[in-house]
């Protein structure tokens, strides 16, 4: 099978179920006919086996023709609760709502890849598993988990994920090995004070006042106890206290994330706990913690990065392949999938100041370069047909 040949064949299919896929976005666990087109397409292929999961979820089974591994290969189709302003002729038709990071081109991608390999089953030395999961912007991935997606799937030998970005050049593919995008987690804090009035703050316990103090800790902490060779963000995005400007709150609420690069987010976690409960008892103030896991780290593995590099370097020039400095503070959910076997997971590069296509991600202007497309279906392609035949 001449991969790129296949691919060009059915560049012009995959970009328009891609525009149709952005003119109806869904939102996580709401994609209803996003699901419906993507199981009715596999069906339509003859895959061995299509099962639903988690509602909106979609896992289609193709087995080769020959005896082999079996790889897992991940693509995401929730879209974001956006107002879209792209400009596009095929923008977003519902209000608010709109694929700002990229996810309908994943979906159209992976359908594509599905068809080809479908065609040529009898070539495949293995089991080609293809995973449709909803919600990666809200940890969607450990929801299909808990639902039995792994018992539909089958024990994997490799995983294999993919994103489009925004922020590497047009034809360049980022193939980074060991942590590639930094774990995910959640906060919710609660400070509880004493109301009062505004006028007589010495009767009053003011929890704003430990919020400062829980910023300016926070703040501390990650420049000057953190090593700056394990990048570790914390941030705040929200705040919320008061009713009026005369009267002292009793309480403030105060959300943000945890975000680290590196394996070390426990030890991370437990001293923002302690910055947290200290900074507030220094006020008078009490508190409560709230952490959610929005998403684990992403570690690549480094054997299955080594094989994306060569594989890669064969595809487009050497010096298009990045495989240092494009690790990033951005979580990704397939990192959930890890940890049921070795996963690789490459960016696609789509930036293009001619075109102008370049703004970040979950932008209200965010584009896709659909000659994006062709390439990344390539670098998957070629990647899992070496792997199978190792």
């Amino acid at each position: 099978m001449n991969i790129k040949k296949e691919i060009e064949a059915i560049t012009g299919e995959v970009i328009e179920m891609r525009r149709d896929f952005h003119r109806h976005p869904e939102l996580g666990f709401q994609e209803f006919r996003t699901s419906k087109i993507v199981r009715e397409y596999l069906e339509s292929l003859g895959l061995d086996e299509v099962h639903t999961c988690s509602g909106t979820g979609v896992v289609g089974i193709l087995k080769g023709g020959k005896p082999g591994k079996r790889v897992i290969l991940r693509a995401d189709i929730d879209a974001l609760p956006i107002q879209e302003e792209s400009g596009e002729p095929f923008a977003s038709e519902t209000p608010g709502v709109a694929h700002a990071c990229g996810h309908d081109g994943h979906t159209a991608m992976m359908l594509g890849m599905a068809k080809i390999w479908a065609a040529h089953r009898e070539e495949i030395e293995g089991t080609i598993v293809f995973l449709f999961q909803p919600n990666e912007e809200d940890a969607g991935a450990q929801i299909m988990i808990d639902d039995g997606v792994m018992d539909i799937t089958g024990k994997p030998d490799a995983i294999f994920g993919y994103h489009l970005w925004s922020t590497m050049p047009l034809g360049s593919i980022g193939a980074h090995p060991g942590p590639t995008m930094a774990s995910s987690y959640y906060y919710k804090v609660k400070i509880h004070g004493k109301g009062g009035h505004g006028g007589y703050p010495h009767t009053a316990i003011n929890p704003i006042d430990a919020a400062t103090y829980v910023l300016s800790a926070i703040k501390s902490f990650t420049t000057l106890e953190q090593n700056v060779f394990d990048p570790t963000v914390i941030t705040c995005c929200m705040i919320h206290a008061g009713q009026k400007e005369i009267i002292v709150p009793e309480t403030l609420e105060m959300e943000g994330s945890i975000r680290c690069l590196h394996v070390e987010h426990e030890r991370v976690h437990a001293r923002f706990r302690e910055i947290v409960e200290q900074a507030c008892a220094l006020c008078r103030c009490t508190c409560e913690i709230e952490l959610k896991c929005g998403n684990s780290l992403l570690n690549n593995d480094p054997a299955l990065a080594e094989l994306a590099r060569q594989v890669a370097c064969r595809i487009v020039e050497p010096d298009m392949v990045y495989t240092k400095d494009i690790a990033v503070m951005g979580g990704d959910d397939f990192a959930e999938f890890l940890q049921y076997g070795p996963g690789f997971y490459f960016f696609v590069g789509m930036e293009d100041e001619a075109s102008g296509v370049g703004e970040d991600h979950h932008h209200p202007g965010f584009r896709v370069h659909e000659d994006a497309l062709p390439l990344g279906m390539e670098m998957l392609m070629e990647l899992v047909t070496e792997y199978l035949a190792k």
